[in-house]
């Protein structure tokens, strides 16, 4: 069992300013991995102050010195990849071989674009052709405190940290207490690529603690925070005694949208392999596959065996199976709402509540597909965040759009169609950050983020850079 209690403050590990020791628990068989330690206001303060004091030196540094920084760092994130794997695995259940292939190169693979868009980006230009003298520079907010999840934590906390220390911002960070192994592991690299004291902090700790203590701090310039949009919401909130910005990425309850003219087999298929893929943890899920009526019953046959071919098991072992769900709190989750979907009328084909058959300990939920569910249900309007897809039958164009819009969440949602016209028409009308067409994938740098409750910031390009910056115009400038 690992013991990391301390924190990285002011480029030195330090011990937290009183003892409150946190177990992590391995979500595969619900024993402890790991004990860290839940920091308090006076570690926050003293994050905030190393940071603070950083921040004059690293925002004059040169991008060209930042970059260098960044790539020493890229160095070190590849020769600890096999680490960052098995600490994911560990803390949070994706089984090895996500891991290995998706949850730990997504930290390298963000932290290398990163860089490029960060040679490529215009910090400072002129207004335009006609005012010549009136120039525009866009420079970092400053002291940035960063509130990342558990679901997929490294690619979270890359998302995060890469943007804000290219532009020339500091940080504080607060990864999730039930996954923090990841980001500790970061920590290791930054202080091994020899990053300046106080540039980069980390101090571990839940909402009340460490969470609300950063969104109130006098001393931060920016929370830029991903996770529920009920946290998102106490972020919001604390952050505005200081008029801080507020970069979120919150909640959804993504539309898979079947037109009949789709390619069914591939179509429902791919929607239920989405909606059940990290176990049914990611913001962006599928969620809600809304099934032209036509070929509705045939959708529901093709979820009902694709869920029942999905397999179920430890973390540990290599394969394409499904991992537990995060914690026992998401286990409990679940299940009352596989009992609720079943309460409201919603026809369970797949699944159900309990764990898999042959799995008696460690979190795991079936693989669950509910069908003859209305957007009025609990199923179809709340964010599960496990392994369980609604399937809605549609008459026609508008009514589909109308259920997809009808949800406080507006991150993503995905358009099935044989006919490309009508899929881009779909997606114009559809409320909601994101929209793939025809199981396409969301390009490197494209903007990741939502409408409504879904959040107000975009992660990822030249988006990222962007958010972490402030825009100054200055009058009668002569080059």
């Amino acid at each position: 069992m690992l013991r990391r209690t301390d924190f990285y403050i002011d480029g030195q590990w330090v011990a937290p300013a009183k003892t409150n020791d946190f177990e992590v628990i391995n979500p595969a068989d619900e024993t402890v991995c790991a004990v860290i330690s839940l920091g308090s206001a006076a570690d926050v303060d003293s994050a905030v102050a190393a940071a603070s004091r950083a921040f004059p030196s690293w925002s004059a540094l040169s991008l060209k010195e930042r970059v260098r920084y960044l790539q020493k760092l890229a160095d070190a994130y590849a020769a600890r990849m096999e680490d960052m794997a098995q600490a994911i695995t560990m803390e949070m259940g994706a089984p090895i071989t996500m891991s290995i292939e998706s949850q730990a190169p997504s930290g390298l693979s963000h932290l290398l674009a990163f860089i490029k868009e960060a040679e490529d980006f215009s910090f400072d230009h002129i207004l335009s052709d006609e005012a010549p003298s009136e120039h525009i520079a866009h420079e970092p907010i400053g002291v940035c405190g960063l509130i990342t999840p558990w679901n997929w934590p490294i690619n979270q906390v890359a998302l995060k940290v890469i943007p804000a220390l290219a532009v020339g911002c500091t940080v504080v960070l607060k990864p999730s207490e039930l996954a923090p192994l990841s980001a500790l592991i970061l920590a290791e690299m930054i202080d091994e690529a020899g990053f300046p004291a106080g540039v980069f902090n980390l101090v571990n700790g839940d909402g009340p603690g460490v969470g609300e203590v950063m969104s109130n701090h006098e001393g931060i310039d920016m929370m830029s925070f991903t996770g529920s949009t009920r946290a998102g919401m106490s972020v919001t909130k604390g952050a505005a005694n200081t008029i801080k910005r507020v970069s979120l990425e919150l909640g959804g309850k993504s539309p898979w949208i079947v037109f009949a003219d789709a390619d069914v087999e591939r179509a429902v298929r791919g929607g239920v392999e989405l909606c059940f893929s990290n176990t049914g943890q990611s913001c962006d899920a599928p969620t809600r596959m809304l099934v032209e009526r036509s070929i509705y019953d045939q959708a529901v046959a093709i979820a009902s065996a694709t869920a029942e071919d999905t397999l179920v098991g430890d973390p540990r072992e290599k394969g394409d199976h499904l991992g537990p769900v995060v914690s026992e709190t998401q286990f409990n989750k679940v299940q009352g709402l596989i009992e609720v979907a079943i309460g409201e009328g919603a026809r369970l084909v797949a699944g159900g509540p309990g764990r898999p058959e042959g799995l008696k300990r460690g979190y795991y939920v079936k693989p669950t597909v509910f069908a003859d569910v209305n957007n009025d249900m609990r199923i179809a309007r709340e964010e599960v965040f496990g392994p369980v897809l609604a399937i809605i039958a549609f008459d026609n164009e508008e009514e589909a759009i109308e259920i997809a819009n009808d949800t406080p969440y507006g991150l993503a949602a995905y358009v099935q169609s044989g006919n490309q016209q009508r899929a881009q028409s779909v997606a114009r009308r559809l409320r909601v950050g994101m929209v793939m067409i025809n199981g396409a994938e969301q390009a490197a740098g494209s903007p990741f983020g939502g409408y409504k409750q879904s959040g107000n910031g975009r992660e990822g390009g030249k988006w990222g850079l962007g958010e972490f910056l402030e825009v100054k115009s200055i009058s009668g400038w002569q080059s």
